[in-house]
């Protein structure tokens, strides 16, 4: 007969975690097969992504690091995408879960435009991302936890407008910068030095990248540039006249400014 694995049945412990799998690990680790199946899996995760609003719209920028526990799973690993012509999204968290929200956010902007003949608004995107991020909640649980960062250029406003989200689907506006990922918090306090109201575009450019050279020097998920390899950390930028990706010339030129000033 298999021997039965007894816990705790208070409230307060079911309470405090959800997922049974933590709590056998936290009361009965002993009791966990070694099969990678209930949570040893590692899975890639997408590191380091923020956006900032200046004078003409927002930009939005991502490090290339994808990573497996402590390997290096993609060094090249795209997360900053156009959502439409007139706005981006940038991924953090479960890699092959937030490139399928993208790609189903994409399609979903796609055949709204072709059914009505008109694009949603921007607070009307930012709400239906709120929705699907929502639906992922499940799998969130499970560990597959999806975080974006979403903006665009308000043609209605006149203005580049910036949303960050929680994994449960909570939708907030910034007003003027925010980061989300591994390295979040060292590129939030990089871009409190940095950040300021009425940044020309290229001003922008330079504060996102120096803000991710920043993270990767305290967290060692993100990826820095590399300069040898030609690998940059990719760079939208969302005005009046759409959403463009900035040229690897003009990050790598971005890159050389923030180093060149660095003792």
């Amino acid at each position: 007969m298999t021997d039965r694995v007894e816990l705790p049945l208070s409230g307060a412990s079911f309470g405090a975690d959800p997922s049974f799998v933590e709590l056998l690990r936290r009361q009965r680790p002993e009791a966990l097969p070694s099969s990678p199946q209930l949570g040893a899996l590692e899975v890639p995760q997408g590191t380091t992504v923020l956006g900032l609003r200046f004078a003409d719209g927002i930009v939005m920028a991502g490090d290339r690091r994808a990573t497996a526990g402590y390997t290096i799973a993609d060094a090249k690993m795209r997360k900053v995408f156009a959502a439409d012509d007139f706005s981006a999204i940038a991924i953090a968290g479960a890699a092959g879960q937030a490139v399928e929200t993208v790609r189903l956010f994409q399609l979903e902007l796609e055949h709204y435009e072709k059914l009505t003949g008109d694009r949603l608004s921007l607070e009307g995107k930012a709400n239906r991302l709120a929705q699907m991020i929502r639906a992922n909640f499940p799998l969130a649980m499970q560990g597959l936890v999806v975080v974006p960062l979403f903006g665009g250029f308000d043609q209605a406003r006149n203005e580049g407008r910036l949303f960050y989200y929680d994994a449960t689907g909570g939708r907030w506006e910034e007003q003027d910068f925010q980061a989300t990922g591994s390295g979040a918090q060292p590129a939030k306090n990089s871009l409190k030095k940095r950040w300021r109201p009425g940044l020309t575009q290229d001003e922008g450019l330079r504060v996102a990248v120096e803000a991710l050279i920043d993270a990767a020097e305290d967290d060692v998920a993100t990826g820095g540039p590399d300069l040898a390899r030609g690998i940059f950390p990719v760079v939208m930028t969302v005005t009046s006249e759409g959403a463009t990706e900035s040229t690897d010339d003009d990050v790598a030129n971005a890159v050389r400014a923030v180093v060149e000033t660095r003792p």
